[in-house]
């Protein structure tokens, strides 16, 4: 049977079937705000935080899902009148079940074992929980974030004088399906795996200002940018986002120079200074870039169902990125931090399927008319910036030289 098509008119009595009669009337008590002197209990969010932190087993980063994140968000859609206490599950359980999922790769099987509860209500509380995340996106993803000038560019002179209107950096992510072979052949992309192309924008505090999801592996990095205009992603006005070269180079979304080394690795490893306006330009363009890359493997660590192929229905696979953005901006716009996630750790996970992830295009196919057209404009404007910046380069070199 689809686990997916499990009644969703089940009783919940087998819940209370499940907890003591102490811990029957410690629920209740909590639920109209009294405070209990007991043993922590599975509703309880320090329990919860602590199954999903001893869980991730050996080779996994710490979640480090704080017990007070769980209780504003649990207050928080509780309020919104998207998720509510039952008679046996509170709203922090069902929140942690929905996280362990996402975190695990957990089929209803091993949620239901892990939490003791019956296959049916672990499939209706995971429903519930995707609907309601679903829902609050538009709350915890927000774009753009802020069209100030981030402290990270005004206070470093590499930055500041060049990228103060750049507001985020986008790249694209691979997430792969379990789909029909009848409806395959869109889905399959460069490396002839089956994934969905999702595309990702970020601010320089790592949170993530929005997620294009559902689209066909076999689609282009700018194809889904356009697609996400077309569906309402609007730079503001003097603006623009850092992308790779598998994008346009246009006013809104700065490319690099391609036929230049780009990646800091490449420079690092010539041990040389810049050459040219090209060279510097793309050298700090990679670094700054470089937050989206980190933002996202920090998602990934986070969330390691983003590299495999699950066990739900498509509709419901085609939702998982959108509401692991969620949870990630939610934990790390609270905890202001992301220690412990390492960018060079892998991660390991108990799956059905692993597939070959490809990474982001290198290269712009020049495949979406509606941009080509902006490219003049682009190349114009990232020339201003390079060639400033090459100037003050020259300079500041030519003046530590002649003081030494």
């Amino acid at each position: 049977m689809d686990p997916e098509e499990l009644s969703e008119s089940e009783e919940e009595d087998d819940e209370m079937m499940l907890l003591p009669p102490s811990h029957e009337t410690s629920l209740y008590l909590a639920s109209i705000g009294h405070e209990t002197e007991s043993t922590p209990r599975r509703s309880d969010a320090e329990w919860i935080c602590q199954v999903l932190e001893d869980d991730r087993g050996q080779g996994y980063e710490k979640l480090r899902i704080e017990p007070h994140i769980l209780r504003d968000f649990s207050r928080y859609v509780r309020s919104k009148h998207l998720l509510r206490n039952t008679r046996g599950v509170s709203v922090e359980e069902q929140i942690g079940m929905f996280i362990y999922m996402l975190s695990r790769n957990a089929n209803f099987e091993k949620l239901s074992a892990r939490f003791e509860r019956s296959r049916e209500t672990i499939h209706r509380h995971i429903k519930a929980c995707f609907d309601a995340i679903i829902s609050v996106k538009g709350d915890f993803v927000k774009h753009p974030p802020s069209t100030e000038t981030h402290w990270k560019i005004s206070s470093d002179p590499h930055y500041g004088p060049y990228f103060e209107n750049c507001i985020g950096a986008i790249d694209g992510i691979h997430v792969p399906p379990t789909i029909s072979d009848r409806e395959a052949a869109p889905y399959r992309n460069r490396e002839g795996s089956l994934t969905q192309n999702v595309m990702l924008a970020c601010d320089f505090d790592l949170n993530f200002g929005h997620v294009s999801r559902g689209h066909e592996g076999s689609v282009s990095d700018a194809t889904v940018l356009y697609s996400a205009i077309e569906s309402g992603f609007q730079v503001p006005g003097g603006k623009y986002y850092l992308v790779d070269g598998g994008y346009p180079n246009t006013p809104c979304f700065l490319a690099p120079y391609s036929g230049v080394p780009y990646h800091t690795e490449e420079q690092e490893q010539r041990n040389c200074q810049p050459g040219d306006y090209k060279e510097l330009f793309n050298l700090r363009h990679a670094h700054l870039r470089n937050h989206i890359r980190h933002a996202i493997r920090i998602l990934k660590m986070k969330f390691p169902i983003l590299n495999v192929a699950t066990f739900y229905r498509f509709e419901t696979q085609l939702k998982i990125p959108a509401a692991a953005v969620v949870l990630h901006n939610i934990i790390q716009r609270q905890r202001g931090d992301h220690g412990g996630f390492s960018s060079n750790r892998t991660i390991p996970v108990s799956t059905r399927k692993i597939v070959a992830l490809p990474s982001g295009d290198d290269v712009y196919g020049n495949d979406v008319a509606a941009l080509n057209s902006q490219c003049d404009a682009g190349n114009a404007f990232r020339d201003g910036i390079a060639e400033k910046m090459w100037a003050d380069y020259g300079r500041n070199r030519w003046t530590i030289e002649e003081e030494t």
